[in-house]
């Protein structure tokens, strides 16, 4: 594979990758006009961003069987196309109950992109490149906080929030073309794969079983959770909390992304010299300490805006390092139902991290503590998930280099 080749398919599946975040983070600015627009407050228009985090969750499970028995391209161009007309939809809703059961909708299409581009990077480089390919979309990836806030702040300022969800359905359409004439598909769909709901739990089950699968997808799930209550808890924080506009916060959300993308690159460079496994222990730990840290000095009083910004940044940037390398390693056992195991991936994913960010918007209170918390809790939970579970296995995994870790006592 030349060069510009392999960029071009990153291109294409990171832009595949960043919908979903695209679809979350362009309307977060937008949340207090369309609460006002709908007559309600930013707490139910949060709501809105929980049903797509929904939609995501079960979106993935449907997606991953089709996708292994009609190949990668049709059920993706289906997607699309539903993704683009509920952006549509979104644009013209006038309650707020429409706008949950849409923002599902569009999820639903939007997921197939994410998890067919997570199975096309297992087709198409080798295992051994899964990882820094990974880490390579989250570059991609990491345009949408830095961007997609920024422009969706401006873009309510302007023309109205309606306009968030044209432009989005526009992205949708510049991505479905790119699929159409440019993305490759190197899978070979099975056709004695049933979609019947029995076979289809039973595969389902055979991945769900793999210790190797289990430890490092609910690892990376509750890792990945807290940045799903970061994103739902920022509004309420910088906005109401803080008193910032929308624009401001666009470009202190955009910033903070910086941590997220510069860590998830550093992370290609340390793979040079330590295995998935050594970093995702070191990142996990680190990201365990930050979250404890930030509880206890936003419970105490002693954040202000600030140091807010700063531990939320560095906390961002132990995700970066830790999803691409618990992804890497979820997968790195399957090859046929690769389809079924980044479904169950990212549904573990997306499933935990709704109900995540729906707990932050339980609390009442108008402080930074209860977003603290929730990130504290997902954190601790995490490390725990990973070391007990590597406690009960004590076995011989496969890293996506292809070697086998020593045993872990």
């Amino acid at each position: 594979m030349t060069r510009q080749r392999h960029f071009f398919l990153i291109l294409i599946l990171g832009s595949l990758t960043a919908l979903p975040p695209f679809s979350i983070d362009m309307y977060l600015p937008g949340f207090p006009a369309i609460a006002r627009f709908l007559h309600t407050d930013v707490a139910g228009v949060a709501l809105s961003l929980s049903a797509f985090f929904i939609g995501l969750a079960f979106g993935q499970l449907l997606y991953g069987p089709l996708l292994d028995k009609f190949g990668r391209k049709k059920p993706l161009y289906i997607g699309l196309l539903i993704y683009i007309i509920a952006s549509v939809g979104c644009a013209s809703i006038t309650s707020l109950q429409g706008l949950i059961v849409l923002r599902i909708i569009q999820a639903l299409g939007s997921c197939a992109a994410a998890v067919a581009s997570m199975a096309m990077v297992r087709d198409l480089f080798p295992v051994s490149e899964n990882a820094k390919v990974f880490a390579l979309l989250m570059l991609v990836v990491g345009a949408s906080p830095m961007v997609a806030p920024t422009v969706g702040g401006y873009v309510t300022a302007g023309p109205g929030w309606q306009w968030v969800f044209i432009i989005l359905a526009l992205m949708g359409v510049v991505i479905l073309l790119s699929v159409l004439f440019f993305l490759p598909d190197a899978y070979v769909p099975d056709k004695n794969l049933s979609l019947k709901p029995v076979p289809i739990i039973k595969g389902f089950w055979e991945v769900l079983k793999t210790p190797q699968f289990y430890t490092y997808a609910f690892t990376g799930a509750f890792a990945f959770s807290g940045l799903f209550a970061y994103v739902a808890g920022s509004p309420l924080v910088f906005m109401e909390v803080y008193g910032l506009n929308d624009k401001v916060y666009g470009w202190i959300f955009a910033a903070l992304s910086v941590g997220f993308i510069g860590a998830s690159q550093l992370n290609s460079l340390l793979l040079q010299r330590y295995s998935s496994q050594q970093i995702v222990n070191v990142s996990l730990s680190a990201q365990a300490l930050i979250g404890v840290a930030f509880l206890v000095l936003s419970a105490s009083g002693c954040l202000e805006l600030y140091g807010t910004v700063a531990v939320i940044f560095l906390f961002l940037c132990t995700i970066g390092i830790t999803n691409p390398n618990t992804a890497a390693l979820s997968l790195a056992p399957f090859s046929k139902n690769a389809g079924t195991a980044s479904s169950l991936l990212g549904a573990s994913q997306l499933g935990i991290g709704a109900l995540v960010s729906m707990s932050v918007s339980f609390f009442d209170s108008i402080s930074v503590t209860p977003l603290a918390g929730v990130i504290c809790i997902t954190s601790v939970i995490a490390f725990l998930v990973l070391v007990i579970s590597l406690k009960v296995n004590n076995g011989r995994f496969i890293t996506p280099d292809g070697e086998v870790p020593l045993t872990i006592h």
